[in-house]
């Protein structure tokens, strides 16, 4: 919820700090856009390489942990199509598929969204494009850390990881555990790790539609 509440302060202040002109005028805004982005997937690597419990996440693989993670692609896309029939005259396709294919990683689908999009439909569309990611994905989180006990306990331990997205590797993660137990943090943990790595392929390839 803290983080969550902060992105959402950052980007606030960040529109705040666009429409009063704080930023130095001689700053390139696409290529700092474009460099964050390297930085931010490169940081993905190392908080990847660095988990010391990566090795026991592999060794539990299952039927199930493997499963889960394309369930949840699945049922986020085909959730996706049933939102951009009803503002189909707003958004296209592509355009809510890509939003939706964040999983929860707000940070880097927006900003992936922006540096894809910018030169097919402008930077002021992007940038739209890129705030609606922002604003998708962090409900998401903050849906998943509320509601995570009671989609628990109506729809099992499954449904509240997989509602977690990326999230379920790191910050809903302490929610599912109380929630579901400990044996769900193998399944908790890779279904985050899955998906993070989902979420740049997914992005990029909706953006390129």
């Amino acid at each position: 919820m803290k983080g969550s509440l902060m992105a959402l302060c950052m980007f606030a202040a960040g529109i705040a700090m666009g429409r009063w002109g704080i930023m130095p005028a001689d700053i390139d805004m696409q290529a700092a856009t474009t460099w964050c982005l390297y930085l931010l997937i490169a940081l993905i690597g190392v908080l990847l390489g660095s988990n010391r419990r990566l090795i026991e996440i592999i060794k539990s693989i299952s039927a199930d942990i493997v499963v889960l993670p394309a369930l949840t692609v699945v049922g986020t896309l085909t959730g996706c199509i049933a939102a951009w029939w009803l503002i189909r005259e707003t958004l296209t396709l592509p355009e809510c598929l890509s939003i939706g294919s964040g999983f929860g990683y707000y940070s880097l689908s927006s900003v992936l969204i922006i540096d894809l999009r910018q030169e097919a439909i402008g930077i002021d569309a992007a940038t739209q494009l890129g705030a609606l990611a922002v604003l998708a994905n962090i409900m998401r989180e903050m849906v998943a850390l509320i509601g995570a006990p009671l989609i628990a306990k109506w729809f099992g331990p499954y449904a509240a990881v997989s509602a977690a997205g990326v999230t379920s590797m790191d910050v809903t993660l302490p929610v599912l555990t109380r929630c579901c137990g400990d044996r769900a943090v193998p399944l908790a943990l890779f279904h985050g790790v899955a998906l993070e790595i989902c979420v740049p392929l997914l992005v990029t390839l909706f953006c390129m539609l």
